[in-house]
């Protein structure tokens, strides 16, 4: 089985990052990283995860690079602290995502063939399954869903929930029946508004945005990174109208919504004009 050759070095860098770990978790390391736990690092391994994205929105690859350390460092930390417990080490969880990339790619490394990329997600999607099995063993099996944590964004939850049951046909044949469906649910949650009915309100704006998601997939759209452009977008122009108002003596607070939307319409223009 032919296995990608790894990058000159790059071998040598890491096991310098988990000497360095290593060497600040120990006896006269350093007092902030000898005092952490699982708990307390989780919030650092969302934050980073954030910082990723956002240098790529930006397309700052200088730093992306610096970025993607401190995710590694993350990686790197959960598995001394794991190390010193007698858990698991670090060599454990690469050996588990070698070996998941080599399962998982069976038309690369094995004799399966894959011609598009909807024949990989399938390809995947068997073999996870069939790993999950292998997993649970003789116990109650989870569910094709049970695997899906709760945890998780819920953007992201409802992404990964509707692709898991679209991949055994509990799905719409088309993004025509989506937009039905939402023009269902627009319904249902205008008749909530107008009737008062406050606690369904939740219920319909849940339904619109699961409804969203599973068009965002039929049209192939990434849902977050889709709101995170919105919002990045919503950002800048609003941006502007602070900025021009600035210029006038005045702020947001001073002004009035005509005023705001004529200078939201100018940003706007000159975003559509470069």
């Amino acid at each position: 089985m032919n296995t990608p050759t790894p990058t000159a070095g790059a071998g040598e860098k890491f096991q310098e990052l988990v000497n360095l770990m290593a060497r600040l978790r120990a006896p006269g390391g350093c007092p902030w990283d000898r005092e952490q736990t699982f708990d307390t690092i989780k919030p650092y391994l969302l934050e980073e995860t954030y910082e990723v994205l956002d240098a790529i929105d930006a397309r700052d690859w200088r730093e992306l690079s610096g970025e993607l350390g401190d995710l590694m460092l993350q990686a790197v930390f959960f598995s001394e602290m794991a190390a010193e417990q007698n858990l698991f080490r670090i060599e454990d969880a690469l050996d588990a995502i070698n070996q998941k990339l080599i399962r998982r790619h069976p038309h690369v490394f094995g004799s399966e063939t894959a011609r598009t990329g909807d024949d990989v997600r399938k390809i995947w999607s068997e073999v996870k399954e069939q790993e999950s099995r292998q997993k649970d063993g003789a116990g109650t099996k989870p569910g094709l869903l049970g695997g899906v944590p709760r945890a998780l964004p819920a953007l992201v939850e409802a992404q990964q929930i509707t692709s898991r049951a679209a991949s055994v046909g509990f799905d719409w044949s088309s993004a025509d029946q989506v937009l039905d469906k939402l023009r269902e649910e627009l319904a249902e949650f205008d008749s909530a508004r107008r009737d008062g009915a406050s606690e369904q309100l939740q219920d319909e704006i849940g339904d619109l945005l699961f409804v969203l998601v599973n068009l965002a997939r039929f049209v192939k759209v990434d849902p977050e990174q889709a709101l995170r452009g919105t919002n990045a977008k919503f950002r800048r122009r609003f941006g502007y109208v602070e900025e021009k108002l600035a210029e006038r003596g005045a702020s947001p607070a001073d002004s009035n919504i005509e005023e705001m939307e004529s200078l939201w319409q100018q940003a706007k223009a000159r975003e559509t004009n470069r």
